[in-house]
């Protein structure tokens, strides 16, 4: 059946690619998505599909029923996109001004998709359910996975996979991680009240603009003497403002960053050390500063078993030519929901293309992928499917 699978998704990748661009070319943002989950919802009930409609705000879960009893595998694609320009020259290229799908998250859907009508071909063989789960708003916080699985998108479901098609992979090849895969995914946000004045007399002033400074550098002494080395965090401050003329000193300043790590203490220890820091050096120089911290996604980890299955059956995936032990990124992603609340795994599926001569990261206005990856993830993630639902029956 594995075979067939493959052949099958060959015969309709032209199709898979198709859905992509129309989606490349139609983005929506995060929460704002109407028109792409009504597209997706369409497709499915085309192909007899038990579907839901607006999950948790604006997701679409859809249920394939197979032709003998057995586990429920649940795959997950997201389909929103971001507010960046799409600067590419390709006709696919986005026609709304300022939005444009920069992480391949209409690549993820349109695999998605596809995989689905070729498992309902086949679905008087198939030893078990699949719950396709299409989320929402992943790329903004709180995202879209927490309310879909209160709204009980995982119900019944037995174990989930996903993958993120990966532009600065080369095409073939699969990274995966037994363990911690994604770092959790924090913001935070200080204000600093100083006094103003002007620039020739500084003896007058709290200066807002020289204690934000002391407060960015104190604060990466939290990382390099207050956190265990043998653990991996973050802190990066991202803004800083402190609008005057330049003669003004200012009387105050706004800072935003985010935190990155993959233990929860060593979260919460930092975000504790974080809140002594920026009031120790505000106090230090007679002034005060506000500190707000905002809980992101949590780190995204594998559970083992899955993760090992993963590997197996990816290295035994026609066009796959590297499974590889990939490092923990310090990235984001809210697929570590699913993961808290259900057995599973997720991985990299490689969609840069070797011939390329520039290679544009994720989150880039000239952001692409070698639409053959597509065919990859979709093939992996139905070998999945096809492979849990055997193993199951020995």
């Amino acid at each position: 059946m594995i075979k067939q699978l493959h052949e099958k998704l060959t015969e309709y990748f032209d199709e898979m690619v198709d859905i992509r661009r129309y989606l490349h070319q139609h983005p929506e943002l995060s929460f704002h998505e109407v028109k792409t989950p009504a597209y997706i919802a369409d497709y499915h009930k085309q192909l007899g599909h038990d579907v839901r409609e607006k999950v948790g705000g604006r997701g679409v879960v859809a249920k394939l029923i197979g032709g003998q009893s057995g586990p429920t595998v649940a795959l997950r694609a997201d389909f929103d996109a971001l507010p960046i320009q799409d600067m590419k020259d390709v006709p696919y290229k986005s026609t709304v001004p300022g939005v444009m799908h920069a992480c391949g998250h209409d690549g993820h859907t349109s695999l998605l998709l596809v995989l689905a009508k070729v498992l309902n071909e086949m679905k008087d063989h198939l030893k078990g359910n699949v719950v396709f789960i299409h989320q929402f708003a992943e790329e903004l916080a709180p995202g879209g996975a927490k309310p879909m699985i209160e709204d009980g998108c995982l119900d019944g479901v037995d174990v989930i996979y996903g993958t993120h098609l990966w532009a600065t992979t080369p095409l073939g090849k699969v990274d995966y991680n037994e363990g911690p895969l994604m770092a959790a995914a924090d913001r935070f946000k200080i204000t600093v009240q100083g006094k103003g004045g002007h620039g020739a007399q500084p003896h007058l002033t709290k200066d807002a603009v020289l204690i934000g400074s002391q407060i960015v550098q104190s604060l990466q002494n939290i990382v390099s003497r207050r956190v265990d080395p043998m653990e991996s965090a973050v802190i990066s401050i991202g803004s800083f403002k402190a609008l005057n003329a330049f003669n003004v000193i200012s009387d105050s300043a706004e800072l935003e960053g985010t935190v990155r790590t993959f233990n929860e203490e060593v979260q919460d220890q930092i975000q504790k050390d974080m809140v002594e820091v920026v009031q120790g050096v505000a106090s230090s120089f007679g002034a005060k500063a506000d500190f707000e911290f905002f809980k992101g996604y949590p780190a995204l980890i594998n559970h083992k078993v899955e993760a090992e299955f993963l590997r197996e059956v990816a290295e035994n995936t026609p066009g796959v030519k590297v499974v590889e032990h990939a490092k923990p990124q310090m990235g984001g992603e809210d697929f570590s929901y699913y993961l808290r609340n259900l057995k599973g795994a997720f991985f990299f599926t490689g969609a840069m293309n070797p011939e390329w001569e520039t290679v544009y990261p994720h989150h880039h206005p000239h952001f692409d992928i070698d639409e053959r990856a597509m065919l990859h993830g979709a093939t992996i993630l139905g070998n999945l499917v096809l492979s849990t639902f055997d193993s199951s029956k020995k």
